[in-house]
């Protein structure tokens, strides 16, 4: 009795090429992505410019004062004498006021007694750390 020979089997490969283009496009899209998890807490103001302007950092507490000089609290609404209220609500219930750190977002019309007013509200809810938001200076008029 005669048994068929075995067919020979062919030797697979590995295609590396494709595979490094998926992971390059992986690599891209999950860099891109990370760019837009930034938390802005703030509304879009006409900010004043400042040569030292740094971007800013992902806060919890974020105060914007409009040209219309309205007052919000993280984009919500708030009037100035509800301003510390509000701060207390956003903060939470058992964050450490003494760390804790508010930007302030005035637009460039708003006057300095109200960005003050503001500040005035946050220290009597036991915040001291503030920061002023600023727009970077265009280096090109600069010189």
């Amino acid at each position: 009795m005669q048994f068929k020979q075995r067919r020979e089997l062919k030797r697979t490969k590995i295609e590396i090429i494709p595979m490094i283009d998926t992971i390059f496009f992986l690599l891209v899209f999950f860099m891109l992505s990370s760019l837009a998890l930034v938390k802005l807490n703030g509304l879009p103001v006409n900010l004043p410019k400042a040569a030292t302007a740094q971007k800013q950092q992902a806060n919890d507490l974020t105060i914007t004062i409009d040209k219309g000089q309205q007052i919000y609290v993280n984009k919500q609404p708030v009037a100035l004498a509800g301003l510390g209220p509000m701060l207390l609500a956003k903060a939470g219930p058992n964050a450490d006021l003494s760390t804790a750190s508010v930007v302030i977002n005035a637009d460039l019309s708003v006057p300095h007694g109200l960005v003050v007013g503001c500040i005035d509200a946050a220290r009597q809810v036991g915040i001291s750390s503030f920061s002023i938001a600023t727009a970077p200076e265009d280096q090109s008029a600069a010189h």
